[in-house]
């Protein structure tokens, strides 16, 4: 799996806290935003691996668009690419572009609403019915379902957590009865 966004959108914090329950994924979070600067690879377990990508917009790397791209195009075995947005600044430009990279590629992703702590639940409702709205009328292979979570609080969090090792074919599939 692989988590893609703009600079500054959360993608190391919340891989950490998706992580912190395994001590072998050893996250870096710096201060400074778009210090991502190469694509980090993490061995979860011998489960499989996530790719933080650096991210793009403001401080994105020269080579950001060919080293990306040849990784989306290439990577046979990525099951699910996940979409970080913003939750108080929403859908910006950049991320529309991302969508579209996404799209072209027949990529499957799940965009997930970061840092939704900062914002009002006023601003938040708005970001996400226009998130909705959007994946509805200009997407078709985004999963539908849009993941709200919160780094610091931990919100969310857990789903998201499950929904990885769902798609990583790492969550015992249990009878109904």
């Amino acid at each position: 799996v692989c988590f893609i966004g703009r600079s500054n959108v959360g993608k190391s914090s919340l891989i950490r806290a998706l992580f912190s329950l395994s001590p072998e994924v050893e996250v870096r979070v710096s201060k400074t935003p778009g210090h991502t600067k190469k694509m980090n690879f993490f061995k979860v377990g011998k489960y499989f691996t996530l790719v933080d990508m650096p991210g793009y917009g403001y401080r994105a790397p020269q080579d950001f668009v060919e080293m990306v791209e040849a990784y989306l195009q290439e990577r046979r075995n990525l099951k699910r690419t996940f979409l970080l947005v913003d939750g108080v600044v929403g859908l910006q430009k950049t991320d529309h572009v991302a969508v579209e990279m996404l799209e072209e590629f027949g990529i499957p992703y799940v965009m997930v609403l970061t840092k939704i702590d900062r914002a009002s639940r006023g601003l938040l409702l708005k970001n996400v019915l226009a998130i909705q709205d959007f994946v509805k009328e200009k997407t078709q292979g985004c999963f539908p379902q849009l993941f709200l979570v919160s780094s610091l609080a931990f919100s969310g969090v857990h789903l998201l957590r499950c929904f990885v090792a769902h798609v990583t074919g790492n969550l015992p599939a249990v009878e109904a009865s």
